[in-house]
């Protein structure tokens, strides 16, 4: 099988995570949860979810000159991805998330993004000769719009395939959008981009095939349990969700964002591709943190039989 490249522009942060019965209220104080300090941030997640399902992939990151800085570029190593465009900031610390997550599963997140907010499109320009020899670009929006839309151009104008997972919402651009090959977002995300208030499939549909109007060639409206609503000019298709007991939510959409790319950068079809990315989301979901939870392909083959 074809091992694909990917290249992932986005954040990396520190991810200090309670885990507690229930999410406190404002003013409120819950005591009795469990503490643990994880590698984090959606780029980050999901160049390493790509990498341990059997990727070669390319991060294209901007991190502090400081204890965390030094600790992602490690880690990054350890997980066999190339590492010659993380940048480390000697005037921003590196970013850092304090998450919250209930019984359910369920989190609340605050970011302190630190030197994420400081990679410009210069840094992405830097990779032009690997986002060209590229088999996807995966990107998120957790670092500056313009180095995002640098990167998409660069693949466009390469022919190389675009992934974007619209997260955290916002609203985009046309000439962003028009950009996107497959475009992966929540119900909320959606909602938020389009105006269509997204509240069950036909409104998903609807949702999906205003964004499809921006020139994108396939959404895929990512819907937690109910599963994922591919939509193309073709056709529109629900890919039920897989059932699990859910332990934490928090890196399942990256751990989703990168077996996509990895499945359509080896070549599968897409309704393939986002029955191994589903599987991949929900494995990660029934384990706490956010790369420790990111399954390897031994583990996700495991799992899907």
């Amino acid at each position: 099988m074809k091992r694909p490249r990917i290249v992932v522009v986005g954040s990396s942060n520190t991810d200090m995570v309670i885990k507690s019965d229930k999410i406190p209220a404002p003013g409120e104080t819950v005591l009795g949860g469990d503490f643990v300090m994880a590698a984090g941030g959606k780029g980050a997640n999901q160049a390493v979810a790509a990498a341990r399902l059997g990727a070669e992939v390319v991060l294209v990151a901007r991190v502090g000159r400081d204890l965390f800085g030094n600790q992602a570029i490690e880690n990054f190593k350890a997980e066999g991805i190339q590492t010659d465009f993380v940048t480390q900031d000697d005037g921003t610390p590196s970013g850092v998330a304090l998450i919250l997550v209930d019984a359910a599963g369920e989190n609340l997140i605050s970011v302190a993004p630190g030197a994420n907010a400081k990679l410009e499109p210069r840094d992405v320009v830097q990779a032009s000769d690997v986002i060209a020899s590229a088999d996807a670009v995966l990107l998120q929006l957790e670092v500056p719009l313009a180095a995002v839309e640098q990167a998409a151009r660069i693949a466009e104008s390469a022919q190389v395939p675009v992934i974007l997972n619209p997260a955290p919402a916002q609203q985009l651009p046309d000439s962003l959008l028009s950009r996107v090959s497959i475009l992966t977002p929540n119900e909320t995300e959606a909602e938020l981009l389009t105006g269509v208030r997204v509240s069950d499939e036909d409104s998903a549909q609807r949702a999906g095939r205003q964004l499809l109007g921006a020139g994108i060639r396939a959404v895929l409206v990512t819907r937690g349990a109910r599963g994922v609503l591919i939509v193309t000019p073709a056709e529109t298709k629900t890919m039920p969700a897989m059932r699990i007991k859910p332990v934490d939510t928090t890196a399942a959409g990256d751990a989703f964002n990168g077996a996509l790319a990895v499945a359509l950068g080896e070549g599968q079809e897409l309704e393939a591709a986002v029955r191994f990315a589903s599987a991949a989301g929900a494995l990660a979901a029934t384990r706490l943190g956010a790369q420790p939870s990111l399954p390897t392909r031994d583990e996700l083959e495991r799992f899907r039989a």
